[in-house]
């Protein structure tokens, strides 16, 4: 089972993948802590979610380690499993709303970058980390 989760197939290319998705995460995360009223915990409760002290922390923090393993590409698809939590939570609260109130193309639009991300996690939980990561060096001997 280990072997499974830890195995890719070696292409050079993914890294590129990891590296937009992980830097995305990754200063996403960083900038919930740094601006708390807009992109944090203001906007969790703007947004109507539950708990938004608790959660935007919450969601924040997996944002920062997971976007940081998916860069390093170490347990990348273990990675990818919260932020694919994350981007779709994100797509369902914000977006479905935003469909309904603008449109389908207005949606398309605004939300380019959700759809860049969740097809990016999907694409690395298929694949896995590729030739150039943390996990290729230590496991695939």
């Amino acid at each position: 089972m280990f072997r499974k989760i830890i195995y890719n197939d070696n292409a050079p290319s993914t890294i590129l993948v990891r590296l937009m998705v992980g830097a995305v995460f990754l200063s996403e995360g960083i900038q919930k802590f740094m601006f708390p009223d807009q992109l944090g915990v203001g906007r969790f409760a703007k947004i109507g979610l539950p708990d938004p002290a608790f959660l935007a922390p919450f969601a924040g923090s997996f944002e920062i380690i997971c976007g940081f393993l998916v860069i390093a590409g170490f347990m990348t698809r273990l990675a990818a499993i919260p932020l694919l939590c994350v981007i779709t939570v994100a797509i369902a609260t914000t977006k479905v709303q935003f469909f309904h109130d603008n449109g389908f193309w207005a949606m398309l639009h605004e939300s380019r970058t959700d759809w860049a991300m969740l097809t990016g996690i999907i694409f690395l939980i298929i694949k896995g980390s590729g030739k150039w990561s943390v996990d290729n060096l230590l496991w695939n001997k």
